[in-house]
């Protein structure tokens, strides 16, 4: 059960009865009427503005629309009283009987309380980390990594049909230097002393075991080819060697990508077909929107290698970019932006209606141009939404990690992963919202404590499986079903801190689709934080007042409703965390 939606319905009720009686004119315009919570939880838990939004075409003065709304919202069952607030909002406080129903429902939903048919089945494509195939994941990759698993975790719970992609960057020249940079580990492998890696290319060992693997295949062969022979051997054996390292290193993380694109792809062509770059060019040149021109040189310093020349430019400027885009660069090749047209022109060929890019703070400009492909592509008909995710600065006790190890100069995302567990990292990289900056201390994460949000949040699901654990201990043959929960006296749980879980659990439904429809999983990382302090407040409850226990052998059915209590937190934590992509912890 939806509360807000089902309030909606009541104050829709009200405006049609007033409708009714002739005092609301039957064109009045509904649809910025809204109910949600009020902005102080003391003025009830329902508010609405129907009286603000409709007095104006009404005729009337928002207040005087309010007293005549509040008689027929009053009379229903489920509302206690409403009051009329400021210069005409409308606050209810719901029946006591009320939340009962909502636990009741709640319960009924088990595992699927709080999903949703909001996205209707669109198809979504959700791009994140895409990071160049030339070694491990460092830190940098982190939050995007876990930032767009989790919000496409999230839409695929409220409705949307999400694929999950990752686009490689196997068609620059980084794959080049990272194939030589192979190529001397190769060498190495077979006895030769190579000295220091070179100024330019990697100089991670984890290109070490790489070098071994191609001893073992190919002996000393490839030793005396030319590059031209040998690169292109280098080039395939470097991309798959690091896509098996950042497919581990994401998989330590719980993140697994539906699809993995190839940007080469893009480039590839046969003797009898042009390449997808080419057919998205021409279509687009076709419709005018590729000239021949010149570009403004950069604002700021000027770079060495600026070239004033004639280019062959997108219109990007028509679709509300800055500047128009190179397509190609002085030597004939294609651009990396040239690439991004492909791209987007073949997800769009695959149907998906919204077309995410999770990116890192520093493609800020990448925001424009892409937006700009998508208009001059499909108009309105599909939608590109690029989410920025701020740097992560690594701490511990307050001072700025170094760690290195086999990857070079960097600290790896598989460092932080092994230190602290995956779920912790995830939880944290989601307790801010991605375009604020954030700050990860090793020593605050792993505290035992209320300031750790994750370990407070995983410690009330522990706590609640520990109940059930002891509950099958004390009633034995009296331990119910979870038929038998489901018939318990939900009314008998009348505590205020029994009635704050109900409310923070009414709002889940409400708080997944606000997530989903703002691309903001941090929203669901506070609300679960809400909840386990909700719980911990109950528990404390029940050590200081022994009629509030959870377990009372002599009283079965408030012990029975308790239960059913906790076994919906329970459910509605665990879906929370799953969500986010963290593992619920059964003990702690």
């Amino acid at each position: 059960m939806n509360i807000f939606a089902h309030f909606s319905d009541v104050v829709s009720g009200a405006v049609s009865e007033l409708m009714a009686q002739g005092n609301l004119p039957d064109s009045v315009d509904t649809t910025r009427v809204a109910v949600e919570p009020p902005r102080d939880p003391a003025h009830g838990e329902i508010a609405t503005n129907a009286a603000m939004v409709l007095a104006k075409p009404a005729g009337m003065a928002p207040r005087a629309l309010a007293e005549m709304l509040v008689p027929i919202i009053s009379a229903h069952e489920d509302v206690a009283s409403a009051d009329v607030a400021g210069p005409g909002f409308i606050n209810l406080r719901l029946a006591t009987g009320f939340w009962p129903k909502v636990l009741g429902a709640a319960f009924e939903a088990g595992g699927d309380y709080g999903s949703s048919a909001l996205g209707a089945g669109e198809k979504v494509n959700v791009e994140y980390v895409s990071v160049n195939p030339t070694g491990p994941l460092h830190v940098g990759h982190c939050r995007g990594a876990v930032f767009g698993d989790a919000l496409a975790r999230l839409l695929a719970a409220t409705g949307y049909e999400v694929t999950k992609e990752y686009y490689i960057n196997d068609a620059g020249v980084q794959i080049d230097v990272v194939a030589k940079s192979a190529f001397l580990r190769y060498r190495e492998a077979l006895g030769e002393d190579i000295g220091e890696i070179p100024s330019g290319l990697y100089p991670g060992a984890y290109l070490i075991p790489l070098g071994v693997k191609l001893a073992e295949e190919h002996g000393d062969a490839l030793v005396g080819q030319e590059e031209q022979d040998w690169l292109p051997v280098l080039r395939r054996a470097a991309i798959d060697f690091n896509m098996d390292i950042i497919r581990g290193d994401l998989k330590a993380l719980n993140i697994e990508h539906d699809l993995f694109f190839s940007e080469q792809s893009l480039h590839n062509s046969s003797p009898d077909a042009s390449s997808e770059i080419e057919r998205a060019i021409a279509e687009l040149r076709e419709r005018g929107l590729v000239f021949e021109g010149r570009l403004p040189p950069p604002k700021g310093q000027t770079p060495e290698d600026w070239e004033d020349r004639e280019q062959t430019l997108f219109k990007a400027t028509e679709f509300g970019d800055d500047i128009d885009r190179a397509l190609m660069k002085s030597d004939g090749a294609y651009t990396y932006f040239a690439a991004d047209v492909a791209y987007f022109h073949n997800k769009y060929a695959r149907q998906f209606k919204q077309m995410i890019y999770v990116l890192g703070a520093d493609h800020g400009g990448y925001v424009k141009r892409l937006q700009a492909v998508c208009q001059a592509v499909a108009g309105d008909d599909a939608q590109v939404i690029v989410r920025l995710c701020q740097l992560v600065k690594f701490l511990r006790d307050g001072e700025p990690v170094r760690m290195s190890k086999r990857a070079g100069e960097f600290i790896t995302l598989r460092d932080v992963v092994d230190e602290v567990g995956p779920d912790v990292v995830r939880f944290m990289m989601l307790y801010r919202k991605n375009e604020a900056p954030l700050d990860f201390d090793f020593k605050k994460v792993t505290e035992q404590s209320r300031d750790n949000p994750v370990f407070y949040v995983q410690y009330a699901h522990a706590r609640i499986c520990s109940v059930f654990r002891n509950a099958a201990e004390e009633l034995g043959e009296k331990m119910p079903s979870v038929n038998d929960l489901f018939q318990a006296e939900f009314n008998l749980l009348g505590d205020e801190a029994e009635l704050a879980i109900i409310r923070r659990i009414s709002e889940y439904p409400r708080v997944l689709e606000g997530a989903a429809l703002n691309h903001e999983p941090h929203r669901l990382s506070f609300y679960l934080y809400d909840l386990a302090s909700e719980f911990h407040a109950l528990w404390n409850r029940g050590k200081e007042s022994p009629q509030l226990r959870f377990i009372i052998g002599k009283n079965i059915p408030a012990t029975f409703s308790r239960l059913a209590l906790l076994m919906v937190t329970r459910n509605v934590l665990v879906s929370g965390l799953r969500i986010l992509g963290v593992t619920p912890a059964e003990e702690m």
